[in-house]
């Protein structure tokens, strides 16, 4: 087996690793209460984690290679402090969304773009609860407030009546910061396209609407003439045969 091909068998089975992930994540850090279940669900999705990277490691053709590429693969597994980290491998579920978005190449922009933001903020929310909500001095101790916190970076808003006071739950908003500033000029550029899109379809309806008549005055003279070259040939050639008869 290629890695191209192992990488096609489990993508699917990663997402639901993810999903598992994601649900069991999110009763963890919202209910803010230790499971047994909870807990055998993490490590579990853990350990698939953990053999998809082993399984890509042995089949790269230049494991060297591969390794020093993927390190944040290997940090993600190894560190449980970037465990919401997993939760990229998401990603998948946009590229069914990009199916349903259309043909067209703005469509399929848009909604990678809004799949990709709502999924950023609600991971930041929880990332970033779950670094926050036992910490001293802490002000994001719901999932309310860390929603409303990631809404506002992400957006580049920052009111700043709830913000992170932990290194990593910075690192967390930095991250979402940056994302916003991307998301938000993906979104601009898409509006903006639209519209130049819009009314050059427009501009070009009036302009095919102002030269269909001359396009049709034109199909007549076309017409025309050829009638008349007809009736030239046409009489041409009986003055030629009346002419070798005589």
């Amino acid at each position: 087996m290629t890695q191209l091909e192992w990488n096609r068998r489990s993508e699917w089975p990663l997402t639901a690793a993810a999903l598992i992930f994601l649900a069991a994540y999110s009763v963890q850090v919202i209910t803010n209460t230790e499971s047994l279940l909870v807990e055998i669900l993490i490590w579990v999705t853990w350990a698939v984690f953990v053999l998809d990277y082993v399984v890509n490691l042995a089949l790269a053709p230049q494991r060297g290679r591969w390794f020093v590429r993927n390190l944040h693969e290997l940090a993600i597994v190894a560190l449980p402090a970037l465990r919401p980290l997993r939760l990229l491998r998401l990603v998948t579920l946009l590229r069914a969304m990009h199916r349903v978005g259309g043909n067209a190449l703005r469509g399929r922009v848009l909604t990678y773009v809004l799949g990709a933001a709502a999924l950023l903020i609600y991971v930041g929310a929880l990332a970033v609860l779950d670094v926050e909500e036992n910490a001293v001095g802490s002000n994001l101790t719901t999932f309310g407030d860390a929603i409303w916190c990631a809404l506002t970076t992400i957006t580049t808003v920052g009111y700043g009546d709830h913000y992170p006071v932990t290194v990593l739950g910075r690192c967390v908003a930095a991250g979402l910061m940056i994302g916003g500033v991307a998301v938000l000029g993906v979104v601009t550029a898409s509006v903006a396209s639209w519209m130049v899109q819009t009314v050059a379809d427009e501009t070009q309806a009036e302009i095919d609407a102002a030269e269909a008549p001359v396009h049709l005055e034109l199909q007549k003279l076309s017409e025309q003439v050829q009638h008349l070259t007809t009736l030239l040939e046409a009489a041409r050639d009986g003055r030629q045969g009346q002419m070798r008869e005589d």
